[in-house]
C-alpha cells in the first residue's frame, strides 16, 4: 500500500537547481527488496554537492539526496529482513542516483543493508558508529596491531559524529586518548572518555618539518589537510593513521619520511563500496 511522505527534493529548472521539502509517494521510489522508514540521516558533503546539482554525484534530477540512513523495515520480500527490523544503509548508490535518506522512506536492494548494532546505541548514531568502528578495526588488523600499552591515540574532529563515537568506543576498550576538538568542548570530550584535550590548531597549522616528535601510538583522522600530515609525522614507530574524512582539506602536504623511517602506515577507511560482509561484525542481529 502506497504511503505519502516528506522528502528533501532537488529539481533542475532551466539549468538552475532548487531545493524544497515536498510530498512524495512510496510508489515513486525505485525498485528494491526492502522498504525502510527512515529515522535518521546525517548531512554529508556529497549531500550538499547533490543538492547543488553536482553531476559528478547525481546524474539525473529531480532527486532525493541522503547517502546514509538508519531506520526500520516496513516491507521486505527477502528472508534476511522482516518488518520491524532496525537497519542501516550506507554507501553504494544511496542518495547519489537512488532516492536517499533525506526523506521519510527509502527502498533499496537487500544487499545494501546491515542490521543495526544490538548495543545500547541509539539509531541516530548507528551510521557514524559504523565508520568509527571500521577505523578502529583497521587499526587492529594486520602485522602492526595497536596495543593499549603503546600509549595515547590521537582522534581528530573529535566533536563530530565519527570522532566522538570513536572516543567512546576506544575509551570503553581501555585506551587513552588525546583529542583535537573545537574550542570550548573539553568537558564534553572528557565525559566521553578523553584523557587529555588539545587545541586543534596544534595540528591544523602547516609545519614543514618532515617529521615531528613521536607522541601517539596511532591516530584516527577525519580532517585531511595539514592535520592529517601532522598526525602522520607525530605517530610513533610502526604506528598507523586511519584516514576517514576530509573536513579540513582533501589533500595533505606530507612526505614519505614517516613511512620509510618510522614504518608508519596510512590506512584508508571507505564506507561506500566496502563489501557488505566487512560492514557486518559480531554483535549485530
Amino acid at each position: 500500500m502506497a504511503t505519502t511522505y516528506k522528502a528533501l527534493f532537488i529539481e533542475e529548472v532551466d539549468g538552475k537547481f532548487t531545493r524544497a521539502i515536498v510530498d512524495r509517494n512510496t510508489d515513486q521510489l525505485p525498485v528494491g527488496e526492502v522498504l525502510i522508514k527512515v529515522a535518521y540521516s546525517a548531512l554529508n558533503q556529497k549531500d550538499a554537492m547533490s543538492a547543488h546539482g553536482n553531476k559528478g554525484v547525481t546524474r539525473t534530477f529531480p532527486h532525493q539526496p541522503g547517502i546514509d540512513a538508519a531506520g526500520t523495515v516496513v516491507e521486505s520480500s527477502v528472508a534476511d529482513f522482516k518488518s520491524g527490523d532496525e537497519v542501516i544503509v550506507t554507501g553504494y548508490d544511496l542518495g547519489m542516483n537512488t532516492a536517499g535518506g533525506l526523506g521519510e522512506y527509502i527502498r533499496v536492494p537487500a544487499k545494501w543493508i546491515v542490521n543495526a548494532p544490538m548495543h545500547d546505541i541509539k539509531t541516530m548514531h548507528a551510521v557514524r558508529y559504523r565508520r568509527a568502528h571500521r577505523a578502529i578495526v583497521h587499526q587492529q588488523t594486520g602485522t602492526q596491531r595497536l596495543h593499549k600499552e603503546q600509549g595515547a591515540v590521537l582522534v581528530t574532529g573529535a566533536t563530530g559524529g565519527v570522532g566522538s563515537i570513536a572516543i567512546a568506543l576506544l575509551a570503553h576498550a581501555g585506551y587513552t586518548w588525546w583529542q583535537v576538538p573545537a574550542s570550548g568542548t573539553s568537558d564534553y570530550l572528557k565525559n566521553l572518555g578523553a584523557k587529555e584535550v588539545i587545541d586543534r590548531k596544534t595540528l591544523s597549522e602547516e609545519n614543514k618539518r618532515p617529521m615531528l616528535k613521536e607522541l601517539y601510538a596511532a591516530a584516527i583522522d577525519v580532517a585531511g589537510g595539514n592535520t592529517l600530515a601532522n598526525a602522520i609525522k607525530s605517530v610513533k614507530y610502526s604506528g598507523s593513521v586511519a584516514s576517514c574524512g576530509l573536513v579540513e582539506n582533501p589533500s595533505f602536504p606530507g612526505t614519505v619520511f614517516p613511512h620509510i623511517l618510522r614504518n608508519v602506515n596510512l590506512l584508508g577507511v571507505d564506507s561506500v563500496e566496502i563489501h557488505l560482509q566487512i560492514k557486518k561484525r559480531p554483535g549485530t542481529k
